[in-house]
């Protein structure tokens, strides 16, 4: 994770131009050599040419585009910077001071977090695992690409074994969860879940193990070292980052090609991969018993199947907020809570759901009908009376 410098605003139009100037494959020995001598390897390992005498490598510009002044805006008042800048760095730029213990983090997690990402951060209904145990353990599957071995087990990427930095936790707790009530928790309350998601990743901070006692502050904070930091290429970090991403993409043979000169162009074979794959075997087929079935012919639907069906469509779009307390949104079966609701008329609730209400986006994000989204309100309704 790297800071932008706020004295530099790329446009969007810049950004484009620079994109249609930049030649993404490099090295053939039969392409032609390149003469213009300011060709410059863009970040991706791409070339791109700046505009010479009207023409960018050997190819002409429409000099009406060029000169073209870009307005950036305005420099940004001190507040504003102040109001915007709320990120919290890995070295401890915008944390602020606090304190909370493994136990307070527990008791928040179980009140706002579990029905999202379930008991000891085991995940479930579409929403991510926080941890799988011992992130050191886990850090190590990292290494097992199925690349390499296809049968291998794949990386386990949850908090404690592949995030690099925990600066990235603490701020995305405090400022997106819980996802509907978003910046509602205080800084304690911030350090106690972070002291609680490394306690279920089993981890350690200076030697001292995050254990069910554990206080977590600001100085302890500081001293994290997560088993991943340094397992991300190429490195973004640091005044250098954006010079070491160009140096590192420059050269295909960092991952899998061979080394180019930029001078050189090509359109096509431009990335002749050293890289070993292991073609996929066909023979022996018919020697299955029953033979493999090759026919391609979608699976017939049962009648069940046909249509719309409410009830599954609640379970898949509905039930993850409208299905358990502390969503912010009223849960199915809560009589008291639905009448509520239902003082504002049918119409008005049919039209919070269709176009969006607090915390709820249109249709609750579900790809469905107009009317089927109708037919889920009226199912909750129903159940809830």
């Amino acid at each position: 994770m790297f800071k932008l410098d706020r004295k530099i605003i790329i446009s969007a139009s810049v950004a484009l131009s620079v994109a249609l100037f930049s030649v993404g494959c490099l090295d053939n020995e039969t392409s032609p050599k390149v003469s213009n001598s300011t060709a410059k390897a863009s970040i991706d390992g791409g070339v791109y040419y700046p505009i010479v005498k009207d023409k960018t490598g050997p190819y002409l510009v429409n000099p009406q585009s060029i000169g073209m002044k870009i307005n950036n805006g305005r420099v940004p008042t001190a507040n504003e910077i102040l109001a915007w800048d709320k990120d919290i760095m890995p070295d401890g730029t915008g944390l602020p001071e606090g304190s909370g213990s493994v136990e307070d983090g527990e008791e928040i997690y179980e009140e706002q977090c579990i029905m999202c990402h379930g008991d000891f951060g085991s995940g479930g209904g579409g929403y991510p695992s926080l941890s799988k145990g011992n992130a050191q353990e886990l850090q190590k599957t990292l290494t097992n690409n199925r690349w390499k071995d296809p049968d291998a087990e794949g990386p386990t990427r949850v908090f404690g074994s592949y995030w690099p930095y925990a600066s990235t936790m603490w701020w995305y707790i405090r400022d997106g969860m819980p996802h509907t009530r978003s910046k509602t928790l205080s800084n304690d309350e911030t350090y106690a879940l972070s002291a609680y998601m490394l306690n279920i990743n089993e981890m350690s901070i200076d030697g001292v193990e995050v254990d069910d006692e554990y206080v977590l502050d600001r100085e302890k904070f500081l001293k994290i070292k997560m088993p991943n930091q340094n397992g991300f290429v190429p490195n973004i970090d640091g005044a250098s980052g954006s010079e070491d991403v160009r140096k590192f993409y420059a050269n295909p043979a960092n991952f899998g090609g061979k080394k180019v000169k930029i001078s050189q162009r090509c359109m096509k074979d431009c990335q002749k991969t050293t890289a070993k794959i292991r073609r996929i075997q066909n023979g022996g087929i018919s020697s299955f018993n029953p033979p493999m079935s090759v026919a391609k012919d979608l699976p017939k639907k049962e009648a069940s199947d046909m249509g719309f069906n409410v009830m599954k469509s609640y379970e898949n779009n509905c039930l993850a907020c409208h299905g358990a307390e502390g969503m912010g949104a009223p849960v199915v079966g809560d009589k008291d809570a639905w009448a509520e609701v239902m003082k504002k008329g049918l119409d008005a609730v049919h039209k919070n759901a269709l176009e969006g209400i607090n915390g709820m986006p249109a249709k609750g994000g579900a790809s469905v009908s107009d009317g089927e989204l109708k037919q889920l309100v009226d199912y909750m309704i129903e159940k809830s009376k």
